[in-house]
């Protein structure tokens, strides 16, 4: 299937979005952060990124920002527990920086994989 990073300072959440994506048939790299996570694209590009926007280190908006920059073949997928609406907020500020999708947390598992095989088409 598709070459997946998923970047989330938030290590348990990190692990299951691996097993969830893992048992649909991707191969998974994670990222504690921003800085990591840039890093881990520099090395071997994937098909798409899963960034956290609120993060230690490099947070998401600047993340995006510098794979849009450096990568824009890359797909992205933002995910955060701050969410968006009409006076804007993280995943807003994210798809107008050019994310593919944003996700608000908490998400279901069959949310997580629908706008992954969604993005990926």
């Amino acid at each position: 299937m598709a070459d997946i990073i998923v970047i989330d300072d938030d290590p348990a959440l990190r692990g299951t979005i691996r097993k969830i994506l893992e048992r649909g048939g991707h191969a998974v790299r994670e990222a504690e952060d921003g800085v990591a996570g840039l890093q881990l694209v520099g090395d071997d590009p994937p098909d798409l990124v899963i960034t956290d926007l609120l993060m230690p280190e490099k947070e998401g908006i600047e993340t995006i920002m510098e794979l849009q920059d450096q990568f824009p073949s890359v797909r992205i997928i933002a995910i955060s527990g701050a969410g968006s609406g009409s006076d804007g907020g993280p995943l807003t500020d994210a798809e107008l920086l050019g994310a593919s999708a944003t996700l608000p947390k908490p998400f279901s598992v069959q949310k997580l994989l629908d706008t992954v095989d969604r993005v990926l088409q």
